[in-house]
């Protein structure tokens, strides 16, 4: 009976053993995956994505961007249309992004001439392309561009919103539009900010550099940060 009793004390020990055992290797397994979960999160939100170009065409060719913006908006914010034109032209023309192009116009160049020749909106691509002598011709219209909600001046909404579009003067359709794309930005993240939490130049600085970060960025392979907020 003593031994029959010890072998039964011996087995419950056992299960008890095996029990324990297995409880062990299901939270290790919960806490290897409840890490590598996390790890995969961190990488997630640390990482970023490579993009390809949207078009590609400047590749061997030569270029120039053009911003057009409505009088009342470059009243409202002057150096609005010289801070897109030289973002956009100088982003292009670095050569670490790999745009490829043959020739380009140095931002301070292109602004002259388009200040020395006002009435360059209202010409045919074709003869804006011809005017400046480049293959191709990039143009952006700002459509919108607010940095308050409506009707409440005190609080920061910032937007600005237009169209992309490239026309491509060799071609033999040069003013028909080969590529286009609309781009929105906003600017802060966030609502109820106010000049108290962000300056005036703040909100203008960052919400340039998104829209100009958007256009820039559908003429050469990028990275974008996987948590990018806009």
């Amino acid at each position: 009976m003593r031994r029959q009793n010890r072998g039964r004390k011996t087995l419950r020990w056992a299960v008890v053993l095996v029990g324990a055992v297995g409880t062990m290797g299901v939270l290790q397994g919960c806490i290897i995956g409840t890490a590598i979960g996390g790890m995969a999160e961190s990488a997630r939100r640390t990482g970023s994505t490579e993009f390809p170009a949207d078009y590609s065409g400047l590749q061997g060719k030569s270029y120039a961007v053009v911003v057009a913006v409505d009088r009342l908006t470059q009243a409202q914010h002057p150096g609005l249309v010289a801070r897109l034109t030289s973002g956009v032209n100088d982003r292009l023309a670095h050569p670490e992004n790999g745009v490829g192009a043959s020739a380009f116009i140095p931002s301070v160049d292109l602004l002259n001439v388009l200040y020395q020749t006002p009435q360059w909106p209202a010409m045919p691509p074709g003869e804006v392309a011809e005017m400046l002598g480049v293959e191709r011709l990039i143009m952006v219209e700002l459509f919108d561009y607010q940095l308050h909600e409506a009707g409440n001046r005190y609080v920061w909404n910032g937007v600005a919103a237009g169209a992309v579009t490239l026309y491509e003067s060799d071609s033999g359709i040069p003013d028909d539009p080969v590529y286009e794309r609309s781009i929105r930005v906003t600017f802060p993240d966030g609502t109820g900010f106010m000049a108290a939490d962000i300056p005036q130049s703040g909100v203008t600085s960052e919400l340039s550099r998104r829209f100009i970060n958007r256009v820039a960025w559908l003429f050469y392979v990028h990275e974008e940060p996987n948590t990018i907020a806009y």
